[in-house]
């Protein structure tokens, strides 16, 4: 599915529950990444096996080749638009988006305006390696809804303080591309998600 935004064309994967779907779970990339990041790829299956339906989208910036987002407004200007064409039609599923690294800055700082119930932060940069004084908790924080933070012990973006989300979650041996053990970051995702699916 392509939904074109001001910033140009984005891409959407869109994995059906199997059965009646109880949530809608969107996730998106980092900066230099895709939506085929080992730890997307386990919350995506983890929670289509758990009843969810699970859009993966490839942001404007992504598609035309950048690697890097550019400006935060119009990154989040694109990003409600894609929101709000998958939320067409799918209104009665409650919405938890999330993202890895700057998709879950991304998916913190919309919260509120698309009407998610919780965002999925992975891998979230606190602060540029080194820089620890230009954190961005702020993003956290101001999220306005229940925020799932995993992110690994090796992490040279950084740790967030577990008082700035709902839930933190830090797993021994990762670093920032969460690999060492997807699955994992699926089940802990999951557990969390699926609190806020319709029963």
């Amino acid at each position: 599915m392509q939904v074109m935004t001001p910033r140009g064309p984005a891409l959407v994967e869109i994995d059906e529950a199997a059965a009646d779907p109880r949530l809608l779970l969107v996730l998106t990339h980092g900066s230099a990444g895709g939506v085929d990041a080992p730890d997307l790829l386990a919350v995506r299956d983890a929670a289509l096996a758990a009843g969810a339906t699970v859009a993966r989208v490839t942001q404007a910036f992504r598609v035309a080749g950048a690697r890097a987002p550019g400006s935060p407004a119009k990154q989040d200007e694109a990003w409600e638009i894609v929101l709000g064409e998958l939320r067409a039609g799918r209104e009665r599923l409650p919405l938890v988006q999330g993202g890895r690294s700057n998709g879950a800055r991304v998916a913190c700082r919309t919260a509120k305006a698309v009407g998610a119930a919780a965002v999925v932060a992975l891998a979230f940069p606190l602060h540029p390696p080194g820089k620890p004084e230009r954190s961005r908790a702020d993003e956290l924080r101001g999220a306005g809804v229940d925020v799932l933070v995993v992110n690994g012990d090796r992490d040279p973006f950084g740790i967030p303080n577990a008082a700035d989300a709902a839930r933190l979650v830090v797993l021994p041996g990762e670093n920032h591309d969460l690999k060492r053990d997807p699955a994992k970051v699926g089940e802990v995702v999951t557990d969390w998600i699926m609190h806020y699916a319709k029963p």
